[in-house]
């Protein structure tokens, strides 16, 4: 039995396009994407996000992981509106922040399952209705979720799994 997807239970919101010379939704996450093969963020563009977006935020999850909560790989927000793509392996966009993540580390950390059977990669770009989310490089992974839930009008998802 998988854990929820992330999402499954806050209230709806529309869709929007997310693609990733990287990525392909559904399937396994490519190594230089994992802690010891390269740790590098995937590429992702995304369009067509709702007109009241005033900015982003960039996320990768893990539902899966053996914690009873998940775990945080990825976590960064205030990513300005012009900003619709993000190279691999690139810094943050200026004004962006990037919160710690469940390895304690304000960066991208690849993934770095267990092992056991395969884990599931939750990449999303959230569209958010405010230019800056209101919380401070400090602020835990929850503490972001909760301030992002209730201000995103938007979200697109690529979901992979490793291993495969």
């Amino acid at each position: 039995m998988s854990a929820p997807l992330p999402y499954q239970f806050l209230p709806p919101v529309p869709a929007f396009t997310l693609k990733s010379a990287d990525l392909a939704d559904g399937e396994p996450l490519p190594e230089q994407h994992t802690l010891d093969h390269g740790n590098r963020s995937p590429q992702l563009a995304w369009s067509d996000f709702p007109a009241t977006t005033q900015g982003f935020a960039v996320s990768c999850y893990d539902p899966d992981a053996p914690t009873g909560c998940g775990f945080w790989h990825w976590l960064m927000v205030n990513v300005p509106r012009p900003v619709t793509a993000i190279e691999r392996g690139a810094e943050p966009p200026t004004g962006a922040l990037v919160i710690r993540n469940d390895f304690g580390e304000a960066r991208y950390c690849g993934a770095a399952p267990p092992p056991g059977p395969a884990h599931r990669y939750v990449f999303a770009v959230h569209a958010v209705d405010v230019p800056d989310l209101g919380v401070s490089a400090d602020a835990t992974a929850a503490m972001t979720g909760f301030h992002l839930t209730a201000h995103t009008v938007g979200r697109a998802v690529l979901i992979n799994p490793y291993p495969a």
